[in-house]
């Protein structure tokens, strides 16, 4: 919902009409505000100017002189249009004015004649896109005042997110009825009486589905004049996204726009025997659409039909055949509503989205037509002429009523833990335009535009919403069932740990496609594989649930890298979905969490004389070292591997409690450059739950005061063997007394074998209640040894 400041300001008196404060309030009150766009006039020399004349070129046929007036002394220039006579208001450029994109206006010799300045068309003027002729003005515009005065710039125009459950909001009415309440000033309701005559009806209308129709009013307009609409209308159009057609058109869109309740113009001449019936298709009906798709419909299609045959999908979109054009002269105006159900299978059905449609499919209030009707009605008759009959048609099969919702105030202190006064509940209610009767408990009367509100917590959440989220202290919950419980700690746990090692979170859309497969090269068992399809997908790169967290990583962080962003490192929680026979539920794909991340330039703190250091395939293993030392996890180790996508000699598996839950390393380099990536790569991806699952508690022990053995063993080994292996086989050895054992040394040298490697490792041991004899230190040191040789391991030196 596009909503523009200047046209808002029929609706409401702002306070504070700028933009950014208009922002804050509306996502405050919980309309998102998406994007906020400047209109600016993108010209300078522009006035409003008087065709005084008009004859013919002596050299030329398809132009004309024309003789115009912006206060001052005539001046003739060339024009090409033919749309306006004399007498004609315009928008007139004089020689130095400036036009939208840096076109200067001058003087020029046409076909022996000088011309000087321009008369300008809409498309000129950066105002639209018409430019057919020149842009005519209404003829009380001002002559020699500046063009900019009379248009409605600058504007801003604020693109608002609405949810599905708040369809009274998707109009200005709406939006200014929201703010009203924020800032506690009155809003206005357009003008709607029709200043008719006495004249009988001659059109009928029949609902024969009173299932999917509830309403249905029409009213008629005779002799009307079908032309372009004026200025402000137009552009107030296109600054909401949608094409000025013509004065009747533009007047349906317009009050729309104003109210939120959709409408539809029908041709009156074009309606056999002047009659409409609102009834199902019948099977192979067909109807040509006013996008000019000839659609076969289905018994399960409702339609607005006239004595003959279909002429619209209801609530969705009109028919060809009697759409209005420039010939019509008679119009009945269709103002309905709709069951919401029936036009969004309808929509889906037949592949139309339409400003009417997403209206309906959320639920237009049932009450407002009359009032929408007589609004439209009454502007045609100043934009296009013609008379109407005082009275409408309406035609009602269902009545709605407000409904009364019964609010205890010690709900409102429950559920919001009684920041909110009592005193002001009812006051913050009657701002919302609710009728509020008696004490305690409060009976509020819901209007029918307002279907969201059911049950006292919805009411408590408008309670809330107008109080200020941002009024209420952060707290959690008390008692037996508040506070975080452990995975949600060790969540929090976890996001802290990455954050704190330089890490972003990043929250990806949930799909990839068939070029992410293969920019991993997995192999044809592999489970990343096991896809599911959607069945709408946005585009071919976008057209399967994602297997893995990684690509989606990957496209962000070259998002980041293109605009400059060179040292980053990102991170994602969430599902991935694999479409496997394994899956608990076989109607569903099986959906576990994971966690992955992605590292690319230079990650950590700048060293003495150095930067920050650049990213490998350490980079990936220190981030898991540190994320285990935060959450807490012991049995765990990594092992050499060659997963798909990875670089095969700088990647490993993380084996935690004996089982493979992932793997870090570096991205393959082949990889990198599928996705745009330069330089090596940090990457990592494993299964979330392992990490979240409860680990054993630390506890506390009385620190040995007795003085620690250090000693270092250097072994060969096969090539083969980690060196997790060799460390965690040797710690067993005295568990106990063993504090550290850390690999500081490998190498690898012709002396030491073919197939042999050395690994050095420094052990510090200590006891808790004495000092190590001599006897027991080469005790534990031939232990050690004797534990590295069951592994095929001797002591460096005696080898051979």
């Amino acid at each position: 919902m596009k909503v523009s400041l200047r046209w808002l300001a029929d609706f409401i008196d702002l306070p504070d009409p700028d933009p950014q404060d208009v922002q804050r309030a509306l996502n405050s009150l919980g309309l998102k505000v998406e994007s906020v766009t400047e209109l600016k006039a993108d010209w300078s020399g522009v006035y409003v100017g008087v065709v005084e004349s008009i004859r013919p070129h002596p050299n030329a046929d398809k132009v004309r002189l024309c003789r115009v007036s912006t206060g001052e002394a005539p001046t003739e220039v060339v024009c090409g249009a033919w749309n306006f006579e004399q007498g004609a208001k315009v928008a007139f450029a004089v020689p130095g004015a400036v036009l939208a994109g840096g076109f200067e206006i001058g003087e020029r010799t046409i076909r022996g004649v000088e011309s000087r300045g321009m008369i300008c068309s809409e498309r000129e003027l950066g105002l639209g896109s018409d430019h057919e002729g020149i842009l005519v003005l209404d003829p009380d515009a001002e002559v020699g005042r500046p063009f900019a005065d009379i248009v409605e710039l600058p504007d801003y125009v604020l693109d608002l997110e609405i949810t599905s459950n708040r369809p009274d909001q998707m109009s200005m009415l709406g939006v200014a009825r929201e703010l009203a309440a924020f800032y506690q000033v009155p809003y206005r309701i357009p003008p709607a009486e029709v200043a008719g005559d006495d004249r009988a009806l001659r059109t009928s209308v029949r609902v024969d589905d009173v299932d999917g129709c509830y309403r249905f009013v029409a009213r008629e307009l005779f002799d009307a004049s079908v032309k372009p609409s004026p200025l402000r209308i137009r552009q107030r159009l296109t600054a909401a996204g949608i094409r000025p057609i013509s004065n009747i058109v533009d007047v349906t869109n317009y009050v729309m726009l104003e109210l939120g309740q959709p409408l539809h113009a029908f041709d009156f001449d074009r309606l056999a025997k002047n009659e409409i019936v609102v009834r199902r298709a019948r099977a192979g009906e067909r109807l040509l659409t006013l996008d000019g798709v000839d659609r076969v419909l289905s018994e399960a299609d409702l339609v607005v039909a006239d004595a003959e045959a279909a002429s619209g999908l209801a609530g969705t979109m009109g028919g060809g055949d009697s759409e209005v054009s420039g010939e019509t002269r008679n119009v009945v105006i269709e103002a309905a509503s709709w069951d919401a159900p029936t036009v969004l299978h309808m929509s889906k059905r037949h592949a139309i989205r339409t400003e009417a449609s997403a209206r309906f499919e959320r639920g237009v209030d049932p009450n407002l037509p009359p009032l929408a009707a007589a609004r439209a009605n009454r502007l045609m008759m100043e934009l296009a002429g013609g008379t109407s009959p005082s009275e409408s048609i309406d035609v009602v099969t269902r009545a709605f009523v407000p409904d009364t919702v019964t609010l205890p105030l010690a709900e409102v202190d429950r559920l919001l833990g009684g920041v909110v006064p009592r005193s002001e509940v009812r006051r913050l209610l009657e701002r919302l335009d609710l009728e509020v009767e008696g004490e305690d408990p409060l009976a509020v009367t819901i209007p029918t535009r307002r279907r969201d509100l059911e049950r006292p917590a919805d009411l408590v959440e408008e309670v809330a919403r107008l109080y200020g989220y941002d009024s209420f202290p952060e707290s959690l919950p008390t008692g037996p069932a508040g506070g975080y419980k452990d995975e949600q700690n060790r969540h929090r746990s976890l996001r802290r740990v990455l954050t704190g090692a330089g890490l972003y979170q990043a929250i990806n859309l949930s799909f990839s496609g068939t070029d992410d497969l293969e920019a991993f090269a997995y192999p044809a068992d592999h489970e990343a594989r096991l896809t599911v399809r959607v069945s709408n997908p946005l585009n071919e790169e976008l057209a399967t649930l994602r297997t893995s967290l990684l690509p989606g990583l990957l496209r962000t962080l070259r998002y980041n890298l293109n605009r400059g962003s060179g040292d980053l490192g990102i991170f994602e929680i969430g599902r991935v979905f694999i479409n496997a026979p394994w899956a608990e539920d076989d109607r569903l794909p099986y959906q576990p969490e994971r966690l992955g991340f992605s590292v690319s330039g230079h990650l950590g703190p700048s060293e003495m004389g150095n930067g920050a250091r650049p990213v490998d395939m350490f980079t990936a293993t220190a981030l898991w070292r540190i994320l285990a030392g935060g959450l807490g996890l012991e049995d765990w180790k990594l092992e050499s591997a060659a997963p798909a996508g990875y670089h095969p000699g700088r990647t490993a598996r993380v084996m935690l409690d004996g089982r493979n839950i992932g793997h870090v390393g570096e991205l393959h380099p082949s990889t990198a450059a599928a996705y745009g990536l330069e330089g090596r790569i940090a990457v990592g991806e494993m299964e979330l739950t392992p990490l979240l699952a409860p680990v054993k508690r630390w506890e506390l022990v009385e620190p040995s005061s007795f003085p620690a053995v250090d000693f270092d063993l250097s072994f060969v080994v096969p090539e083969e063997l980690p060196a997790g292996d060799l460390l965690a086989t040797t710690r067993e050895v005295a568990t106990d007394l063993c504090e550290t054992a850390r690999l500081f040394d490998e190498y690898r040298g012709p002396e030491l074998g073919r197939g042999r490697k050395a690994l050095a490792i420094t052990y510090r041991f200590r006891a808790p209640d004495h000092t190590f004899s001599a006897d027991e230190i080469a005790d534990l040191r031939q232990r050690l040894v004797a534990a590295a040789r069951a592994l095929g391991a001797t002591l460096r030196g005696e080898q051979g």
